[in-house]
């Protein structure tokens, strides 16, 4: 595969926050979707880029889903340009996720040259997933019930598994409010909210069961005035993955019944934030999908769990038989030595062509 273009992709900054990179991504995505017969919906937004949706032409028939994401973890002068060697090219959204959008495309080009036209497959790419996907969570369930099927474009295993769970997780704040007071003069007057958030933080890590894949972290913890002070404040930060539907609804409920009864007399226990992306499970619909598609291809799949999130909680939740992990394999992501192997292309881009292939009618 030639990464010339690819090159021009990975050069533009496209960081979540860098609304312009990140809409400038799309336009070059976009020229090349348009001279493949697809239609455009921009999804605008103010502070964030735009969400773009292309649909194909449409037949009696299956749809299919291509899902990805424009943006990027890197601030503009973090870690920016594209090289290569023989072996692997090296740069922002090689593996996570450019690269896998750069698959898609290939195969779609492909399946253009072969039929002059291609039917019932589209692809939604979003600007913030790499932020949890706030904004474009809503636009992808949305849309949900139009597709049979959805292939997401994250990088694929080291063995070039594609990805059939991840986990669920969910963020809260927790805000405790209680009553200043002198420590020497006026200790009893106090309501200390350090106090309270201490008892919190060890009822919340206690709600972990390494043994069903769940684990409760609170990962930031602040509050006070000084030493001389009873606390009058205190404030946690909380993340919660689970890997099934179960855990999820005992995490969430023994959250509101920790709240619910605050462990100091006279602290208060204010909640923001909740479930970020449900969990993505194996199901029968899912299964399926996989089998069918082995079938197209001749030979099994590998196939794995990850711990990470991605677009497909969304999708998956939404009931729409969901595979991940449809990019190439790179490792690296999130970190500036973030790369992605040359032969895994041409595996991916194979596998594409011809599932792809096979929902446009032409297998």
């Amino acid at each position: 595969m030639d990464f010339k273009e690819l090159a021009s992709l990975i050069d533009i900054n496209s960081h979540t926050g860098n609304k312009a990179g990140v809409d400038q991504s799309g336009q070059m995505i976009a020229h090349w979707m348009a001279a493949l017969g697809y239609k455009m919906d921009r999804h605008a937004r103010e502070t964030i880029g735009d969400h773009l949706l292309f649909s194909s032409g449409k037949t009696p028939g299956r749809k299919l889903l291509l899902l990805g994401h424009l943006d990027t973890v890197f601030p503009k002068g973090t870690f920016e340009g594209f090289r290569e060697d023989s072996q692997w090219i090296y740069g922002p959204g090689v593996c996570d996720m450019k690269g896998g959008i750069y698959l898609a495309l290939s195969a779609l080009r492909t399946l253009h040259r072969e039929t002059g036209a291609i039917h019932n497959i589209d692809m939604l790419l979003v600007s913030d997933e790499e932020t949890g996907s706030d904004d474009s969570k809503l636009l992808t369930s949305s849309i949900a019930d139009q597709y049979d099927a959805c292939l997401v474009l994250e990088a694929a295993g080291q063995n070039n598994e594609v990805v059939t769970a991840r986990k669920g997780v969910g963020t809260v704040y927790l805000e405790l409010t209680g009553l200043a007071a002198h420590a020497g003069n006026h200790y009893q007057q106090g309501r200390n909210a350090n106090l309270a958030a201490a008892h919190l933080l060890i009822a919340l890590t206690e709600l972990t069961d390494l043994d069903k894949g769940t684990t409760v972290n609170v990962g930031k913890m602040s509050g006070g005035i000084g030493a001389n002070t009873i606390s009058p404040t205190a404030q946690l930060a909380v993340e919660f993955r689970f890997t099934c539907t179960r855990e999820r609804d005992r995490v969430l409920s023994s959250i509101d019944q920790l709240i619910s009864s605050s462990p100091v007399d006279g602290v208060n226990i204010a909640m923001t934030g909740g479930l970020q992306r449900d969990v993505m499970e194996s199901n029968p619909a899912q299964q399926a999908l996989l089998e069918e598609i082995e079938g197209i291809l001749g030979y099994p799949l590998p196939t794995e769990h990850r711990g990470g999130v991605s677009d497909a909680n969304t999708i998956a939740a939404a009931g729409v038989p969901t595979l991940d992990g449809f990019g190439p394999f790179g490792d690296g992501d999130h970190t500036h030595n973030e790369r992605a192997c040359k032969t895994s292309f041409n595996l991916r881009m194979e596998q594409l062509t011809r599932i792809l292939r096979h929902f446009c009618g032409q297998a």
